[in-house]
């Protein structure tokens, strides 16, 4: 990916743990490589297919004075999180916030955070069958467009299927989508979690009854095992109700540990 760099910009702001910095403030220093593509903007010497440096170079200034953090830990997230949502083309950034003099008791010439942070292409099988099921499911890619640091890109048609894991209840309505999003996979299951808990979901029977199930299936290429999250989706591959909707908005998508499609798994599922 190529790169565009801003070097040692210096700043005049308030932040810092000590009241009298928030009052009195001090010079910060930032340097941002932005991850882009440029091929089409040399080519055709067409800056709106770039990044602005000198815009970039303003925002990250007028950010850093109107706000007042204690931590600059705090400033190069907050701010690389504004940056990746507002500046087009932006995929990825690197900051480098440095504090000079910072007040520890000893000489030294400067404190700093250095953080890489980017977008990240999440899959989400979406599921419900209890009451109104469609504004459930409706409801659920409504408020993860609507979540701050996320991009709902691509939306399945809703498929009805029989009810998975033995238990007698009603038939599901299940779906999936394609989400751009700068959470990482356990922030991103919080917050479905959190959607799900405003839909009513009560987690009493396993594969019971649900009003909304939200699952994480890929994000991007990683294999995740952790006690409350594993990624790719463990069952996945044996689920058609996973696999057609898939299909439908992902598939040459490329399950990360069995390396085949989502087209070719579900042909094998099929078989």
């Amino acid at each position: 990916m190529d790169k565009i760099k801003i070097k040692d910009l210096e700043i005049y702001c308030h932040h810092g743990v000590f009241p009298e910095e928030n009052t009195l403030g001090q010079k910060f220093i930032v340097s941002a490589t932005l991850y882009t593509d440029t091929r089409e903007a040399g080519m055709n010497d067409d800056l709106t297919k770039s990044i602005h440096y000198g815009d970039v170079s303003h925002f990250i200034t007028e950010f850093m004075q109107n706000h007042t953090f204690k931590l600059i830990e705090t400033v190069a997230e907050k701010l690389a999180m504004e940056l990746l949502i507002e500046v087009a083309n932006l995929k990825k950034v690197k900051l480098e916030i440095k504090k000079p003099w910072a007040p520890v008791g000893l000489p030294l010439d400067t404190v700093a955070v250095e953080i890489k942070r980017s977008w990240h292409t999440a899959y989400i099988a979406i599921g419900s069958n209890m009451g109104d099921k469609s504004s459930y499911l409706q409801g659920a890619v409504k408020s993860l467009d609507e979540l701050y640091g996320c991009q709902v890109e691509k939306v399945s048609e809703l498929i009805t299927t029989a009810p998975y894991g033995g238990v007698e209840q009603d038939e599901f309505l299940n779906g999936a989508l394609k989400l751009k999003t700068l959470f990482t996979p356990q922030e991103l299951l919080e917050k479905l979690h959190e959607i799900e808990l405003e839909a009513g979901r009560e987690r009493v029977i396993r594969w019971g009854p649900r009003t909304l199930d939200l699952d994480i299936l890929l994000y991007d290429d990683i294999i995740l095992d952790t006690e409350d999250l594993h990624i790719p989706h463990i069952e996945m591959h044996l689920r058609d109700f996973v696999l057609e909707p898939m299909v439908q908005i992902a598939p040459y998508k490329r399950h990360p540990l069995l390396k085949k499609t989502m087209e070719q798994l579900k042909g094998e599922l099929n078989d």
